[in-house]
């Protein structure tokens, strides 16, 4: 099993690039960003059983420029997104973006995507909530139309275009890992739709481990799990190594270089717990 980080980049915290190069150094194999282009001041939209929501999810840097900065300053890392909100994003542009970062950082992207929770934020840019799923198919099929293609075309009934040509292609083939977020009812369809992987967030249930079962006693393909918000406890690493997920991921905090070392301190010190070293 591998490990790496999760990190909300923001513009008051450890840059993107600072901070990729501390994990690679550390030895950890992969650094995920958070997305939000922004948060709506009315709040209507629950976060988390009602619990207040952290600043950081409105001072994040974008994210591709996040990731650019984090592929520059390393050498080794896989870098990602976890997740990007494709429901709020332009689907020819995103395609660019993703083959860009991944084609200048020699094919170390991991491309995390979702439709998000927040119904205001997604109306902000245009969609609507009851249709975000089938609009998160149709813009993902359609950027592997792009990467894959040399003249791609789609026609879909959220996305429609005609034949284009777009360059670079990714680097990696025939695209980046497109690793689906969430852990709702359908999500693993989703998953079998149109990913390579999943991407869900760790919960202390018995739920979880059973649906990566599920997900296993279904695949007719490789399919692979990463998990975020990995407590850092070597019983929880062990429970995941059995499971058969491929990466475990720890969230560190936004902030300044101190508790952002204490906390990869104490991920790191679960993880020797659990690999025995």
């Amino acid at each position: 099993m591998d490990f790496g980080v999760g990190y909300f980049p923001t513009h008051d915290g450890m840059g993107p690039g600072e901070v990729a190069r501390l994990v690679e150094e550390r030895g950890q194999g992969a650094l995920l960003f958070a997305e939000h282009t922004h948060i709506p001041a009315s709040r209507e939209s629950p976060y988390r059983d009602g619990q207040e929501l952290p600043r950081k999810y409105w001072h994040c840097y974008d994210l591709f420029v996040a990731l650019t900065a984090a592929a520059a300053a390393t050498t080794r890392l896989r870098v990602g997104s976890g997740i990007c909100l494709v429901i709020e994003r332009d689907p020819i542009t995103t395609a660019k973006e993703v083959a860009s970062v991944d084609h200048l950082s020699g094919g170390r992207l991991e491309f995390g995507v979702g439709a998000g929770w927040n119904r205001e934020e997604m109306r902000n840019h245009g969609t609507d909530p009851k249709t975000r799923m089938a609009l998160l198919r149709e813009r993902v099929e359609a950027m592997k139309a792009i990467w894959t293609r040399e003249e791609a075309s789609y026609s879909g009934r959220y996305v429609t275009f005609d034949r284009i040509w777009s360059y670079p292609k990714p680097a990696q083939r025939p695209h980046p890992p497109v690793l689906v977020g969430g852990d709702g009812p359908t999500v693993l369809d989703r998953v079998f739709a149109f990913g390579d992987g999943w991407l869900p967030n760790y919960r202390a249930n018995t739920t979880l481990f059973e649906r990566v079962a599920e997900l296993h006693a279904r695949a007719d393909r490789p399919v692979e799990v990463q998990m975020l918000s990995t407590p850092p406890d070597a019983a929880v690493l062990e429970r995941m190594h059995r499971a058969g997920v491929r990466r475990a991921l720890h969230w560190l905090p936004s902030g300044p270089r101190g508790p952002v070392e204490r906390a990869l301190d104490r991920w790191e010190a679960a993880i020797g717990e659990f690999t025995g070293g």
